[in-house]
């Protein structure tokens, strides 16, 4: 069973040393890079829910959502609700379903509105991220024809 956990002292470690595949590199940062992005956005205004993503008792990911996100070239949906800035699974986790069940647990968090009221969520992604295109289209997120920094917008209505 696949949970968000917050980040610990004790999981810390075995997170930030998750990596995805080689060849996925470009489509995501690191999760250290990630952590240090969620104290940037909070001492700016912003709303990070870093998650470590486990299933069972493994670290197998990790998930920023961000709720009032500023400082970066924001699309018009941006405001006032919330977005997943960064999701991985680590490359030896992944093709086990626990990408899929994480954004299921991800999208249940996200509707119990944790940091204010939203109509929508929307991610960013690199347009030919051709996997987690199709991803997020089998939970019905929709491209709205925003680009931010180059990466098309896909939304989903809460």
């Amino acid at each position: 069973m696949v949970t968000l956990r917050k980040i610990t002292l004790e999981n810390r470690r075995e997170m930030f040393g998750l990596e995805v595949a080689e060849d996925q590199r470009r489509f995501v940062a690191s999760n250290l890079s990630s952590v240090a992005s969620c104290y940037v956005l909070a001492v700016n205004g912003g709303s990070p829910l870093p998650f470590v993503i486990y299933a069972d008792e493994q670290i197998v990911g990790f998930v920023m959502i961000v709720y009032g996100i500023t400082g970066y070239e924001l699309p018009r949906i941006a405001e006032k609700n919330y977005c997943i800035l960064r999701l991985m699974i680590g490359a030896q986790y992944q093709n086990k379903g626990y990408g899929r069940e994480a954004l299921e647990r991800i999208l249940e968090y996200i509707r119990t509105f944790p940091a204010g009221p939203a109509q929508y969520c929307w991610i960013s992604y690199e347009a030919d991220n051709l996997v987690a295109k199709k991803l997020y289209e089998s939970f019905g997120f929709r491209d709205n024809g925003e680009i931010a920094e180059n990466e098309p917008i896909t939304v989903l209505k809460l």
